[in-house]
């Protein structure tokens, strides 16, 4: 106001007079006589003394008001309660606990505290120091939030969809998509730790606070991305972090950005899982081997740190040397052995015994396991050495020859067959064969099973025995005498018998006359003489004839007959006629060439 005379101009701009300013002047003054009955009575104080009370109720009372945060002074601790002065008519309380913060706190200390209400219904002022501490809290709160600034909070505990936040005493919520750029498998793990974060959302009238830790991190990445888009070179060798660990391989931070070790460029030698050659956390040194920034992609090496362990190897490992290593890895063809970490040779499944024919290299190996091999070939360019595991022991075959001579009779059990003959076991590991030309002297051998079963124990003579090519020659026959040089004795010419059709040829008829013995009819001596077109016209198959020995020829197996008579009692003829089987001369044994067993025979099952 403006006093000029004895009228006052408001701030409005109306004037008052004398009288009307003295009352405004009681107006204000009336609430101080309310709280100090015993100082005030309007009608004792004269116009000076009213101004100088308006000056004091300005210098005091109009300074404090509801709702703000006062200054205080403590007065005295008393049990559980603070005592404090802030200037007023009456003191107030604050529980004691309101000042945990402050366990040194004693008489005389200040302290800002919040004026809730001048008076309560007691006529005490309502003081709160917990209420003065969160609106100061709050004020900064707020002034980072419109100013986009970090603040510091502590992560307390975890709740549905995020964790609770302690920001300078005030809860604030984390979602658990803001926690990290990537997905927190363990949020129990960051529990206590603290970290900067910016706030996202404020509501104060709810006492909302919603902040992101993952905007700081994504500011974060884009800064040191850029900075390492202008450092990052193919080639160079820097330092990271593991970051996470996959089935593939490892995720590496290189300081903002992520890069990706391989499982196949960890190490020159065989890993199962990356987790044998690094751990989340671990500080290791790595070689930047491509980079892809529209893709964002860069792959990173940790062997090409190391020395190539194929430099020299053939050196390190001639022909003929005897290693030894473990077998790490198991397929049909064979088995691998690791030599050293990143070397490893392979031995094939043909490579791992003299003897034994191995149906898979796991009969004879298992992974795990030390094994002595031989190197039989290092080619260093394809990264490949053969090894032979057999020749560790000397060839049983090359002792054979002298072992078992030509002529050696012995006894052996008939392994397996196949369409060309029988194979005999006659010591472990060591099969002969019997060729079917070799097991009857008399009889025409169609297939081994006519003679032999697999299982049998059968008396053998050794025909010859092929070191070299790991082949044995035996024969069934030979250890029976001959029944073609006393043929003569026991059909002389002349002889009268009945003999059994087996087989049709186009110049006569087989027939088995017994004790495994076959002769043959030639066509001129089917029909008493009379012309025959082919043997199907007169016989068949199992048909029984009477027959007389025209020639006996012990030196080409042979026995030429004749038919005297067709006996009346007969098999039924088959319904599908007899097969006529050319053959090219008159001698029988000629016309049905016997299989022979290709250079290199392979066993076929029974």
């Amino acid at each position: 106001m403006i006093d000029s005379a004895n009228k006052t101009t408001t701030q409005t701009g109306t004037t008052l007079t004398a009288r009307e300013k003295r009352d405004l002047q009681k107006a204000q003054l009336r609430p101080l006589a309310n709280l100090r009955p015993e100082l005030y009575d309007e009608e004792d104080y004269s116009q000076d003394e009213l101004e100088s009370m308006m000056e004091m109720y300005n210098g005091t009372m109009a300074s404090i008001e509801e709702g703000e945060i006062v200054k205080s002074r403590v007065l005295d601790i008393r049990d559980n309660m603070v005592v404090l002065d802030i200037g007023f008519k009456s003191e107030g309380t604050i529980p004691l606990e309101e000042f945990k913060d402050l366990p040194d706190l004693k008489a005389g200390d200040e302290v800002e505290v919040l004026l809730e209400h001048l008076e309560d219904q007691e006529g005490s002022v309502v003081l709160s120091k917990k209420k003065a501490d969160f609106m100061r809290v709050w004020e900064r709160i707020r002034v980072a939030y419109e100013n986009d600034e970090p603040v510091r909070g502590t992560l307390v505990k975890k709740i549905k969809g995020g964790v609770v936040v302690d920001l300078m005493g005030v809860d604030a919520f984390l979602p658990g998509s803001q926690i990290a750029l990537r997905r927190v498998p363990n949020v129990d793990e960051l529990l206590g730790q603290t970290f900067d974060f910016k706030i996202i959302k404020l509501n104060k009238r709810r006492r909302n606070i919603v902040v992101s830790r993952r905007v700081i991190l994504e500011q974060e990445r884009a800064g040191k991305r850029e900075k390492l888009m202008k450092e990052l070179q193919k080639d160079q060798v820097r330092k990271g972090v593991v970051k996470n660990i996959t089935d593939f391989g490892a995720f590496i931070d290189l300081g903002g950005v992520d890069g990706l070790l391989h499982i196949t460029d960890m190490s020159y030698g065989r890993i199962q899982h990356p987790s044998e050659m690094v751990h989340i956390g671990q500080e290791l040194e790595v070689k930047v081997l491509d980079i892809d920034w529209d893709r964002e992609r860069i792959s990173l090496g940790l062997k090409q740190l190391q020395s190539y362990p194929w430099k020299d190897v053939a050196e390190k490992y001639p022909v003929g040397t005897r290693v030894s290593g473990k077998v790490v890895s198991i397929t049909n063809y064979g088995a691998f052995i690791e030599l050293e970490p990143g070397i490893e040779g392979l031995v094939h499944i043909s490579e791992m015994s003299w003897t034994r024919n191995v149906r898979h290299p796991s009969k004879l190996v298992s992974i795990g396991e030390t094994i002595e091999a031989v190197v039989l070939k290092v080619d260093p360019n394809e990264e490949k050495i053969s090894l032979g595991m057999k020749q560790t022991e000397q060839d049983p075959w090359m002792m054979l020859p002298e072992k078992y001579p030509v002529g050696t009779r012995l006894n052996g059990k008939v392994r397996n067959l196949t369409s060309f003959g029988a194979f005999v076991e006659i010591e472990p590991g060591i099969d002969g064969l019997i060729h079917i030309s070799d097991m009857s002297w008399t009889k025409r051998v169609q297939h081994p099973s006519e003679v032999v079963k697999k299982g049998d124990s059968v008396d053998v003579v050794i025909l010859n025995v092929d070191a070299e090519n790991k082949r044995i020659s035996l024969g069934l026959k030979q250890a029976t005498e001959d029944p073609w040089l006393r043929i003569g004795e026991t059909y002389p010419v002349g002889t009268e018998l009945r003999g059994k059709v087996v087989r049709l040829m186009d110049k006569g008829v087989v027939v088995d006359i017994g004790n495994d013995i076959e002769g043959f009819v030639p066509v001129s001596q089917l029909n008493f003489g009379q012309p025959v077109n082919s043997p199907a016209d007169i016989v068949y198959e199992t048909m029984n004839l009477d027959l007389r020995v025209l020639e006996v020829d012990p030196i080409h197996r042979r026995i030429v007959l004749a038919v005297t008579a067709i006996p009346e009692d007969q098999p039924p003829r088959p319904e599908t006629p007899s097969k006529v089987i050319p053959m090219e001369s008159d001698d029988y044994n000629m016309s049905d060439p016997i299989p022979t067993p290709p250079d290199s025979y392979v066993e076929e099952p029974a």
